[in-house]
C-alpha cells in the first residue's frame, strides 16, 4: 500500500474525450477523475464500452483521429506537468519510456513484416546507452525469458504469425517493460492467456513493480485479477467513474447499485443455483445520454431525482467516493419507483 504522504504520479482531472460524428457527439470518457501513485496498482473495472481503453489511450495521447479529441478543461498530469500542453515529440520522448501500455489486441499491436526479436529490440535501443547489438539481443532474450516465452533463443527470430496468440501478448508484455517505465498501463493484459501463464506473468508484473516502484492501470474485467493485483479499483459507467476505492473497502463495502450488480455478476463455485445473474438491461447510448444517472435504468433503486439529474460524488471517506443519490443524506431512504 502507497503511504499517505506519497505524492501521485499521475493526475487526471475532469478529463474528457469526446468523438465528433456525423450522428452527434460521442462522450466515450466524461468527466474522469482520479490519481496514481508511485508503487500502487489501480484496478479499472466496468462492461465493454465503459470508457476504460478509451481513458487509457487519453493518457497515451494515442485517441483516434480526426474524430476523437480530448477536450479543453481536460487534465492529465504526469509530475506535475500536463501532459496535454506537450508537443508531438514531446510526447514521443514519454511514451514508451517514462509510459508505457499493453494494447488489449496482441494481433494488430504488433508488426507482422518484423521479427518478435527486432520490435524488442526496437524499445531497448530508444531507452538503453547500450547500443551493442549483441548486448541488446541478448537485454530482448532475457526479456522474452521473463514473459515466460519458451525457447527464447530461437523465437527471437519469429515473426508474429509464427505464434500463438497467447505467445504474442506476452511479447507485447515484454516489449512494454523494456523501457522500464514510471506508469504501465495494461488494458487487458492477460485475456489470451491460459491460467498458468496468466498467474505467471501477474507474478512477473509485480516482482518488477517491487523492484522498480512503478505504478500499475490495470484495466480488465476479471475480479480475481483484481482482487490478486490491485490496491484500489475504479468502477467505470458509461465513460465516468461510478465508484473508486481500495480494493478490500469495495469488495466488502460496494456502495454503488452498479457495483454490487458487478459483484453479483461474479459466479460463486461454492453455491448451487439454477441460473447466473445478470444485470438487466443495457448500458445507454453515449451520443445520447440521458439527463439524470446513466444507471438509472437499470437501477432497482431508482426514484424520480436519479432521472432529473446526475448525482454529485460522494465520499464516504478520503479513500472512497462514489456517485448515487442514496448517499446523500436527504435521498437516503427515498422508495424506489
Amino acid at each position: 500500500m502507497v503511504a499517505a504522504d506519497t505524492r501521485p504520479i499521475l493526475e487526471v482531472k475532469d478529463l474528457r474525450t469526446y468523438f465528433h460524428t456525423r450522428t452527434g457527439v460521442v462522450k466515450a470518457v466524461d468527466g474522469v477523475n482520479f490519481e496514481l501513485y508511485p508503487g500502487e496498482t489501480l484496478g479499472v473495472v466496468g462492461e465493454s464500452g465503459s470508457g476504460k481503453s478509451m481513458t487509457s489511450l487519453s493518457i497515451m495521447g494515442l485517441v483516434p483521429q480526426p474524430a476523437g479529441r480530448i477536450e479543453e478543461g481536460s487534465q492529465i498530469l504526469y509530475r506535475g506537468e500536463n501532459l496535454l500542453e506537450k508537443s508531438a515529440s514531446e510526447m514521443r520522448q514519454i511514451r514508451g519510456k517514462e509510459i508505457c501500455m499493453i494494447l488489449q489486441d496482441p494481433m494488430t499491436s504488433l508488426n507482422p513484416v518484423y521479427t518478435v526479436g527486432n520490435q524488442v529490440i526496437e524499445t531497448l535501443r530508444q531507452n538503453d546507452d547500450d547500443q551493442r547489438s549483441t548486448s541488446l539481443k541478448e537485454k530482448a532474450i532475457e526479456l522474452l525469458s521473463k514473459v515466460k516465452i519458451p525457447a527464447p533463443d530461437s523465437r527471437f527470430s519469429n515473426f508474429p504469425h509464427q505464434m500463438s496468440g497467447g505467445m504474442r501478448q506476452r511479447v507485447v508484455g515484454a516489449i512494454a517493460m523494456a523501457g522500464a517505465p514510471n506508469v504501465l498501463i495494461a488494458d487487458e493484459a492477460t485475456t489470451s492467456l491460459d491460467a498458468t501463464i496468466q498467474y505467471q506473468y501477474l507474478s512477473l508484473l509485480k516482482e518488477l513493480q517491487e523492484e522498480t516502484g512503478m505504478a500499475i492501470i490495470f484495466v480488465t474485467h476479471d475480479f480475481g485479477i483484481v482482487a490478486k493485483m490491485c490496491d484500489r479499483v475504479a468502477v467505470m459507467y458509461a465513460g465516468r467513474i461510478a465508484e473508486i476505492a481500495d480494493v478490500r473497502e469495495l469488495f466488502n463495502n460496494p456502495q454503488h447499485p452498479y457495483t454490487e450488480a458487478l459483484m453479483r455478476s461474479v459466479p460463486n463455485v461454492d453455491e448451487d443455483i439454477d441460473f447466473l445473474y445478470s444485470i438487466e438491461g443495457q448500458p445507454p447510448a453515449l451520443d445520447n445520454l440521458p439527463p439524470g444517472c446513466t444507471f438509472a435504468d437499470r437501477c432497482p433503486y431508482v426514484f424520480d431525482k436519479c432521472l432529473e439529474e446526475f448525482p454529485p460524488a460522494v465520499a464516504s471517506d478520503a479513500r472512497h467516493i462514489a456517485t448515487c443519490w442514496r448517499l446523500i443524506p436527504e435521498f437516503a431512504n427515498q422508495e424506489a419507483r
